[in-house]
């Protein structure tokens, strides 16, 4: 079941995002090109493309670089609702380059698609660019992907190396499975003689049955659960 209680923040409004760094010729294009999609929204299919052309690709702020927040501008002109929203999202993500799909993800909150975006989700977290994986693990995720599929790819981050900070509402979203799942990962590293990510132990202290009783109870020195000892060193 997909999760609908989750109300992670929502991104920054990029159309004010981009006002304080777009020049003149960029603003132009960029109010333009929102009209154009908003008479003929096949219009965005050659414009979305041409934004990190037009008004630049630098960081913008923590959320947006400049041209997936242009590009976002050109996504919520579209006068589309429902499935045929979705699917026109669809085709700019499945045709776009990495920098359209990230924008693409990072837009899907500021969307009104309910559920229908999951399979681009879904299809990012099955590949391996880690940069796809993060921002697919955005609001949008955060809000709709279901239980199982969220602990796996916050597992998947786990093994990637992507920072779980960068997971939107983990706080919220993670559970005594979730819990259980990284302190399984976490013994297999320590008895392999590896270090264990430091941000996956705020998730399982939270539920310290998962690494075992001792991990209240254990006198001092050694347990014979090797996470617990990590968690009790670390805390």
């Amino acid at each position: 079941m997909a999760v609908t209680t989750a109300s992670p923040s929502a991104p920054p409004d990029p159309h004010r995002a981009l006002i304080a760094v777009l020049d003149g010729t960029a603003s132009t294009w960029l109010d333009a090109s929102v009209a154009k999609i908003a008479a003929d929204p096949a219009a965005v299919r050659r414009l979305f493309p041409a934004a990190r052309r037009r008004c630049g690709h630098g960081r913008l702020d923590g959320y947006w670089a400049v041209d997936e927040a242009a590009r976002a501008v050109l996504l919520t002109a579209l006068p589309l609702r429902g499935q045929a929203l979705a699917d026109e999202v669809t085709r700019l993500h499945r045709h776009g380059d990495p920098a359209e799909q990230r924008a693409v993800l990072r837009t899907l909150p500021l969307l009104d698609l309910d559920d229908l975006a999951l399979p681009l989700v879904r299809e990012s977290l099955r590949g391996n660019d880690t940069t796809l994986i993060e921002a697919a693990l955005g609001p949008y995720a955060a809000a709709h992907l279901p239980d199982a599929e969220h602990r796996q790819a916050v597992l998947k981050c786990v093994f990637y190396e992507i920072p779980l900070d960068r997971v939107t509402g983990l706080d919220a979203r993670a559970d005594r499975e979730l819990a259980r799942m990284l302190a399984d990962f976490a013994s297999e590293r320590i008895v392999a003689g590896r270090d264990v990510p430091q941000d996956i132990l705020p998730v399982v202290r939270a539920f310290p049955d998962v690494a075992g009783a001792e991990l209240e109870h254990a006198p001092t020195g050694r347990s014979t659960d090797p996470l617990t000892d990590v968690l009790k060193e670390e805390g």
